[in-house]
């Protein structure tokens, strides 16, 4: 079995929803991948605050954004399992819009 580690981006520019989102795209992490989370950034039009939840547990509860300003979110790594669901959230409908840098731990088989 390989391990290929591949530094990855990704982001949402959401311009209007108060529902959870998924940065990392539905099903992913898939199993045979771990992601280790370096940077969620985010920015607001308005003041809302950010939920993030890695497989239904709140990793960050209630992180208050100032209008306009963009904020890191963490202060270390945060490890998404394979499997698991990662979302991020924001209280309002305002403007909201976040960045995720990561880097990506693929196993792969080979024959």
């Amino acid at each position: 079995m390989a391990v290929v580690n591949q530094y990855k981006f990704a982001g949402i520019d959401n311009s209007t929803s108060g529902s959870a989102l998924v940065p990392l795209g539905t099903g992913n992490p898939l199993v045979n991948e771990t992601y280790i989370i370096k940077s969620i950034l985010v920015t607001s039009a308005g003041t809302p605050t950010v939920t993030v939840l890695n497989n239904s547990i709140t990793v960050i509860k209630s992180a208050q954004l100032t209008a306009n300003t963009s904020k890191e979110l963490l202060t270390q790594p945060l490890i998404v399992e394979g499997g698991s669901a990662f979302t991020i959230q924001s209280s309002t409908t305002d403007s909201f819009d976040f960045a995720v840098s990561f880097l990506n731990i693929l196993k792969e088989k080979i024959d």
